[in-house]
Order: C-alpha cells, then sequence, then structure tokens
C-alpha cells in the first residue's frame, strides 16, 4: 500500500524532512534564513518547525446519486502564542497535509508581521468542488465543519475563504457549528455575507492590500505607477482587484493569466470588461481583446510589475531568469521558491513577500471579527482606510529592519514577525 502514499499524506508527513521542493519545505527554508537575526530568541525557534496540533479527518457524504463519498480534509494550527488561530479554507485536488503545514505557519508569521493579535492557522479538504453539485458541496461543508467543530471557535481558530471557497462556504460553516454548539456565533468564521455579520471591504481586502503594499514599494524605488507595465498570473478575487486597482492608477495591465490561458495587451487591458468577463465565462481565455499565446510566455513579458496570484510554488528557479519586472509582488501564499528568491535578488528584482503583500485579507477579516462581537459596523471607507494606515505602518517598518540589517523584504518581515511570536512563546513560557 505504501507506493499509494500522496506526498504530504499521514503516512509520508515528517515536520524536520519534509518533501523536498513541498511548500512546507519552501517555508523551512525561509525561517533558516532569519536564525541569525533573531538574538537569544533563537533558543525556541524549533517552535516555528513545528505545528502545534495538525487534525486529519475523514469527511463523508451522500452523494446525489444515493452512493457514499469519501474526502479527506485537515485543519491545522501552527501556533497560537498571540492569538486563536486565523486562516483559511481551500477545497482543491491538489490539497495534502504538508500544503496546509505551510499556509498555516504563513498565516503565523502573517497575522505577527502586522501585528494582529492572532497565531497562524490553514484547513482544506482534497476534493475537485466542480464535480460536485451545489447540494453535494453543502453536505461536504457541513460535515467537514463537524468533523473540525472540536478546535476551531470564535475565541480558538477562525476559518475563513480561501481557494474555491467562498461567503456562502462560510455561511454553511457558521451555521453549522451554530446548531452544533447550540448559539448563534457569526465570530467562528469570517469573509461571511454582509447579512450574517460579514465585513464591507472584505471582498476586496486581499486584492487591495497588493495594490498598497506595491504603490509604497514602488514610490520607494522610484516607480512611476503612471507609465508602469502590470502583468498578473490569477485572476481569482486577488488578482483581479489588483489589477483594477493598478489600472485605476494609471498603470497599463498588459499580460494575465489564469487556469484558462494567457492573454497579452500591449495596450493594456480594459479591466472593467475583462473582469465582467472573467466572471460570466469562468476565464479569460476567450476574451478577444487580447493575443492568446502560451503560458510558459507569461514570464517572459515585459512588465515593471509582476503579481503572482495563483498557487504556491508557480514562480521556480527557471522562470525567475527570465523575468523582466523590477518589482514582483506576491499575491498568493509561497509563489517564489527559495533558489528562485536569490536569483531575483541578483537581478535586482525587488520582492514583496506575500506574508506582508496579501496580508490585507487576514486584516479586514480581523475588522469583521472585531465588528461581530461589537455588534457595531464600520462603513467601507472607514474599513479601507483603516487598512490602508495597517498596511503602510508595517511595510514600513518591515522597510526599516531591512535597511538596518541590509536583508531582503521577505527576510526582514520574517526577522519583525518571528522576533513577535517567539518573544510572546518565551514570556508566556511552558506548561506544565
Amino acid at each position: 500500500m505504501s507506493e499509494n502514499i500522496k506526498p504530504g499524506s499521514v503516512s509520508s508527513l515528517s515536520y524536520v524532512n519534509p518533501v523536498p521542493g513541498s511548500p512546507w519545505d519552501t517555508y523551512l527554508s525561509q525561517v533558516d534564513r532569519v536564525m541569525p537575526y533573531l538574538g537569544s530568541l533563537a533558543r525556541w525557534g524549533e517552535t516555528l518547525k513545528r505545528p502545534k496540533r495538525a487534525l486529519v479527518v475523514d469527511v463523508p457524504i451522500e452523494l446525489d446519486d444515493g452512493s457514499i463519498a469519501h474526502f479527506e480534509g485537515y485543519r491545522v494550527q501552527h501556533n497560537l502564542s498571540r492569538g486563536p488561530g486565523k486562516g483559511g479554507v481551500r477545497f482543491h485536488p491538489d490539497v495534502t497535509l504538508e500544503e496546509v503545514m505551510a499556509l498555516s505557519a504563513w498565516m503565523t508569521v502573517k497575522c505577527a508581521a502586522v501585528n494582529l493579535p492572532y497565531g497562524g492557522a490553514k484547513g482544506g479538504v482534497r476534493v475537485e468542488p466542480k464535480q460536485l453539485s451545489k447540494k453535494e458541496l453543502e453536505r461536504l461543508t457541513r460535515r467537514y465543519t463537524s468533523e473540525i467543530g472540536i478546535i476551531i471557535g470564535p475565541h480558538s481558530d477562525i476559518p475563513a475563504p480561501d481557494v474555491n471557497t467562498n461567503a456562502e462556504i462560510m455561511a454553511w460553516m457558521m451555521d453549522t457549528y451554530s446548531i452544533n454548539s447550540g448559539a448563534t456565533a457569526t465570530g467562528v468564521v469570517t469573509g461571511k455575507p454582509i447579512h450574517l455579520g460579514g465585513s464591507l471591504g472584505r471582498v476586496k481586502a486581499t486584492g487591495r492590500g497588493v495594490f498598497v503594499t506595491g504603490r509604497e514599494a514602488a514610490r520607494r524605488i522610484g516607480l512611476d505607477l503612471q507609465s508602469a507595465r502590470v502583468a498578473v498570473q490569477g485572476f481569482g478575487n486577488v488578482g483581479s482587484v489588483a489589477a483594477e486597482l493598478f489600472a485605476e492608477a494609471g498603470a497599463r495591465v498588459v499580460a494575465v493569466q489564469d487556469h484558462t490561458g494567457t492573454l497579452i495587451n500591449e495596450q493594456g487591458f480594459d479591466m472593467p470588461r475583462l473582469i465582467a468577463f472573467a466572471k460570466s465565462e469562468g476565464g479569460i481565455a476567450n476574451f478577444k481583446e487580447g493575443q492568446r499565446c502560451d503560458n510558459e510566455e507569461f514570464w517572459n513579458v515585459k512588465a515593471d510589475i509582476l503579481i503572482p496570484a495563483a498557487l504556491e510554488g508557480q514562480l521556480t528557479a527557471a522562470r525567475a531568469n527570465r523575468v523582466n519586472a523590477k518589482l514582483v509582488l506576491e499575491g498568493a501564499n509561497g509563489p517564489t521558491v527559495p533558489q528562485a528568491d536569490d536569483i531575483l535578488a541578483e537581478r535586482g528584482v525587488l520582492v514583496v513577500p506575500d506574508v506582508i503583500c496579501n496580508a490585507g485579507g487576514v486584516t479586514v477579516s480581523y475588522f469583521e471579527w472585531v465588528q461581530d462581537f461589537s455588534s457595531f459596523f464600520w462603513t467601507e471607507d472607514e474599513i479601507n482606510q483603516r487598512l490602508d494606515r495597517i498596511m503602510v505602518g508595517a511595510l514600513n517598518h518591515i522597510w526599516e529592519k531591512a535597511d538596518q540589517h541590509r536583508i531582503s523584504l521577505r527576510t526582514a518581515t520574517y526577522a519583525v514577525a518571528c522576533e513577535r511570536i517567539l518573544m510572546a512563546r518565551e514570556e508566556r513560557g511552558l506548561y506544565p
């Protein structure tokens, strides 16, 4: 049976000897690079390399035809030293435990980088949701929620949307948890529909955070957005919103790639038209106002700003050698492998790392959580102003650390975040 074990499954899991090239392997490499900058706190460094809790669950559901199907689900709480776990849930056929571990760890770093009172968590179910009917998807969501219900809660671990999950799925999760606990608990998830305690500005928050950090980084390196060329990989909630905001700021979005294909338009895409088309057609491939090209050609496009906003591991060493951008904004989690990081640095390409660049989503999730507890809700303008202030302040602090030690923004982000995480770990002590 061993030959049938998927990398990242329970039987092949190793915290300290990960599958080479896996997301967890990438994360561990990033942690190793920050250790020299943690001073006496480095004695706690192993804490960062071991998830606090990893739950693997069987998710059986009855399909519409009456048959029974089983899916494997995960919820990982990486670190809770600074507060309850926070992190999304993804439904994807390639989800593995190692991937979810890495995503939960990046959430730990991300929350600490912007100084939110959260630890890091993440969840997922290995499933192709497009093959399920809406009723089957609801059954899957509710069963998964019931199975992980022993560790989630408004004060312990708060899920949110991620790949292939949305506000409706969050509503099902909230309802299931509330029924099982005997009281409505709006704060158990974020990213909910507005009328169920969701927050204004949440849907666009991650993409907006990418834009805000990109705008500040461009200003620091003397890049004028009015003449900037932008290439975006991934045209979902993050990539499309970031592209829209850059276009509104005067930049030209000249290349876009999603799961259906790659399009190039040297004059710049009409973003409202492209976004509307992608939503109605399920992808960009057949949009007429662009030239269709091979997916690998995307990485050769001449652009000032590159935004990888798809899945992890997309910016490989080979692709990094072909990148023509001055600035890389990581809209996705873990899109750049460590070897590619080194190549981009050698070539003088500035990378704004995921753990600060795409932290807008979790920041507004925090706003939603706070609003749910107080039953008092802010306007969208207030949300956006608070988000901008937090993102700019966090990036400025990280930039000072980078300048002080002459290190990359990624290592500086980890230095700031890991110092906060390990200080909390040290001050709380070990029990018993």
